[in-house]
């Protein structure tokens, strides 16, 4: 099953990168459309590209297909998040940017449980079970993503970038482009995340001014306030539970 969420990850993530080969015709197929875009980039003639050249192609396109992976999930708020919390609580390098990475990979893939569930069940098995095409897959897997990112995305950040791109209003969601979707999406979790690390700010903000006022009033003027406040943040964190608190939230706020 994992190898099977990693699978349905790269399909979608192909939907994004090719948008135009993932909706091309069944008859041309996917060999077709990119028969035809070596061909327009090795000038117009009908000698393909060499296949050192494919092969510089397609990683190149490799290098960018991990954050176009990151962007089309829930990964982008949940690291930001915890980016956030580990500042609130005034700590540099604790929890480490590993474990934090780690963490919200694992938080996403829970969240992710369902679409991802959804793309195996919808695109994978039965391409793997050779009852549709490559294109219908890749259209399917890309479909199961766009709703997830459509339920989490606001109207004004669509409507923003639909403006900017020149675009009409869309009839459904399937005729959102993905090079409107996808900066809206992430423009959506952006806001969200910022709210979220703003109502985290709040209560260890309260202690730092607590502290430094108790250290003002009793002039100790040069001792920093942040050494005094930490361990105070540190155990109202532990007494409510903080981790279990702040994962159980982030997993309810997508819904």
């Amino acid at each position: 099953m994992n190898r099977a969420c990693l699978v349905a990850i790269a399909i979608a993530a192909l939907t994004m990168l090719a948008p135009d080969i993932a909706q091309a015709a069944p008859a041309a197929g996917i060999g077709g459309a990119l028969e035809r875009a070596m061909e327009g980039a090795a000038g117009g003639e009908d000698t393909p590209l060499s296949l050192s050249l494919q092969l510089l192609l397609v990683m190149g396109l490799l290098t960018i297909l991990p954050a176009l992976v990151l962007m089309m999930t829930s990964f982008t708020r949940i690291i930001i998040v915890l980016a956030i919390l580990r500042q609130a609580l005034g700590l540099q390098q604790s929890p480490p940017n590993q474990v934090l990475i780690g963490l919200s990979l694992f938080l996403s893939l829970f969240v992710m449980g369902p679409t991802l569930e959804q793309v195996n069940t919808q695109a994978i098995e039965p391409y793997a079970a050779e009852s549709i095409e490559a294109d219908e897959a890749i259209v399917r897997a890309g479909d199961a993503f766009r709703s997830f990112m459509i339920r989490q995305t606001r109207e004004t950040d669509l409507g923003m970038f639909a403006d900017m791109a020149g675009q009409q209003q869309f009839e459904s969601p399937e005729d959102i482009p993905y090079s409107i979707l996808l900066p809206a999406f992430v423009t959506s979790e952006l806001k969200t995340a910022f709210q979220i690390g703003f109502m985290l700010f709040l209560p260890f903000l309260v202690i730092d001014l607590v502290v430094a006022s108790v250290l003002m009033s009793l002039g100790m003027m040069m001792l920093s306030p942040t050494i005094i406040s930490l361990p105070f943040k540190l155990l109202l964190f532990v007494l409510v539970d903080g981790w279990a608190l702040l994962m159980g939230s982030l997993a309810m706020s997508f819904g």
